[in-house]
């Protein structure tokens, strides 16, 4: 069956699979993998399959955004995905967690627009706990090994998912959700924990941490330096390992 957004067929996607939003990167990840191949690029969606560790993952970008995220989620699932990974950049809401730190997503605060037409404002968006500890025992493994050049931390925690990217005239409470305990924020978090639990599918999220979010805090917003690419390289290859170690575990 042809997925008519993605352009994908049913017939070639596996059972796992990471998304991320910049077809760029979608394009690094599936350099990790044996026999990659490109299965389409259709608009902001570019969409690769191969194996990693013997377990064949789909690696498929979903844009900027919740709304053009969620269609690619939607999809996706359609097409017969059951377990997905978001592997993004987020702001830090506190110095603990720096630029070059990584945060493993247990839930995330809804303040989207999306999501509020897809289910009542009181419903929670939470990430599947088994994809969840297979995500945090595969980055605090990549934090061990690394532990003589690991610029950050890894982190555990909720996480503020926004439309917004540049600030308006209306202020974001960027405040108040630090003070809640959230500790980072990025833009489609909440899309892919809302649309895995109503279509029936497991969902994690891992974000290498490229700035702050909270304004006593910002410097000068620079996503290229070093730390934050050795924060994505490491978000990436935790995100592999924890979906062959959940694709193992399927199979047991």
């Amino acid at each position: 069956m042809l997925m008519p957004i993605l352009q994908i067929h049913s017939e070639d996607m596996p059972a796992y699979a990471i998304v991320c939003g910049d077809p760029a990167r979608a394009e690094k990840i599936s350099r990790k993998l044996e026999q990659a191949r490109e299965l389409a690029f259709s608009r902001e969606y570019r969409t690769f399959v191969g194996l990693y560790e013997g377990v064949q993952i789909a690696v498929v970008s979903h844009g900027v955004g919740s709304p053009g995220a969620a269609v690619c989620f939607e999809e996706l699932i359609r097409a017969g995905v059951t377990t997905l990974i978001r592997v993004g950049t987020a702001g830090s809401y506190t110095a603990d967690y720096p630029a070059g730190s990584v945060i493993v997503s247990t839930a995330a605060v809804r303040t989207d627009g999306l999501t509020r037409q897809l289910v009542p404002d009181g419903f929670p968006a939470v990430a599947d706990i088994g994809v969840t500890q297979a995500l945090i025992e595969a980055a605090r493994e990549q934090e061990r090994a690394d532990d003589a050049t690991f610029a950050g931390k890894v982190g555990v925690g909720i996480t503020v998912t926004l439309d917004a990217f540049f600030a308006g005239v209306e202020e974001i409470p960027h405040r108040k959700y630090k003070q809640a305990g959230a500790l980072a924020a990025e833009m489609e978090i909440a899309a892919l924990y809302i649309v895995s639990t109503l279509r029936g599918a497991r969902a994690g999220a891992i974000v290498a941490i490229d700035g702050f979010a909270d304004s006593d805090l910002a410097a000068e917003y620079d996503p290229h330096t070093d730390a934050v690419g050795q924060a994505v390289e490491r978000e990436i290859n935790a995100a592999l390992r924890a979906l062959a170690a959940l694709a193992r575990q399927d199979q047991a």
